[in-house]
């Protein structure tokens, strides 16, 4: 195969906190009268997994491809999957239930779950609007049981204003939610194991509450406290699994790529990645485009852009 920039079938998650922002930000083609909370950009979970829209590869799963082109995509000769990555972007038109994602050493301890680290970008807030990040200093497990059983448990989370163009980590084991009025690009590892703890009383659309995980969420937060940092420009984001970079471009500017393996996220703007031996690829803000170890062409912004780059 020579190797080719790739673009995928986005995956749209219908959320009881969802709006239409993605369609009327990025030209999404949602689901009509759905409200759309998330758009799954690239995956590769048992019941979700990407599929390529271009080039001969049209039709593949991103784990097929990385599988059989380990070298090319992934630089390496041998692929293990899941792909390392879940990438999404989130329409929080209301605000998220209280939740946490466990750590290794907590799903193995349960036996049941996979690890789950991630950061937020955020593309816009409107005024005012928060996410809640962490506990407040001295909260114990035993505060938290109360505030559970009370309904009060948003009061001993940190809550957070937000502006377009920060960078939220959030490691396993954080409580946190998201705030109505904000659209995120979620960086996070291959697993969907989250444990609702609060979700402010709400109803589904039957009128019954959704389901909470109050045990597992529990022997998944990290009481104590941790060191949540907050970024904004260069090296948004720099952990063990993965990687996240800004980059912003002005019209007619060239980035050369080649070496690695990377994936970028567009916020805004578009332009197009050019090769000597392969046709051109045009990219637009809400596109995801993997580009694979072994390429080697330059990317060409048509007007100003922002875009994000991982990298493993």
């Amino acid at each position: 195969m020579e190797p080719y920039p790739l673009k995928f079938r986005p995956i749209f998650k219908e959320r009881i906190w969802g709006g239409r922002r993605l369609a009327e930000m990025f030209g999404k083609k949602l689901p009509a009268g759905k409200k759309i909370g998330e758009s799954w950009e690239l995956a590769d979970l048992p019941e979700d997994k990407s599929i390529v829209v271009n080039s001969e590869l049209a039709g593949m799963t991103v784990g097929g491809v990385a599988n059989r082109y380990a070298a090319q995509i992934m630089g390496s000769d041998r692929f293990i999957g899941p792909f390392p990555l879940l990438l999404k972007l989130l329409d929080a038109e209301d605000v998220l239930s209280v939740q946490v994602h466990p750590d290794a050493e907590t799903c193995t301890r349960m036996g049941k779950g996979a690890p789950k680290a991630e950061c937020w970008y955020v593309i816009a807030a409107e005024p005012g609007a928060v996410i809640y990040k962490g506990l407040k200093k001295g909260v114990t497990k035993q505060d938290f049981e109360k505030a559970i059983r009370e309904g009060s448990v948003a009061e001993l989370l940190v809550k957070v204003e937000v502006y377009p163009g920060e960078c939220h980590m959030l490691p396993a084991g954080t409580p946190h939610a998201i705030g109505a009025g904000i659209v995120i690009a979620e960086i996070q590892t291959p697993s969907d194991t989250t444990y609702r703890v609060f979700d402010w009383s709400r109803v589904d659309e039957k009128g019954e509450p959704r389901e909470l995980h109050i045990s597992e969420a529990l022997e998944s937060i990290h009481f104590g406290g941790q060191e949540l940092s907050v970024t904004g420009v260069g090296r948004l984001a720099d952990t063990e699994y993965f990687k996240v970079d800004k980059g912003h471009q002005s019209r007619g500017a060239e980035v050369l790529l080649e070496g690695s393996m990377r994936i970028l996220m567009v916020m805004s703007g578009g332009g197009r990645i050019v090769s000597p031996k392969t046709m051109p690829v045009e990219f637009a803000a809400g596109e995801t485009v993997l580009v694979p170890a072994s390429f080697q062409g330059v990317c060409t912004f048509a007007v100003e852009t922002e875009y994000l780059t991982i990298t493993l």
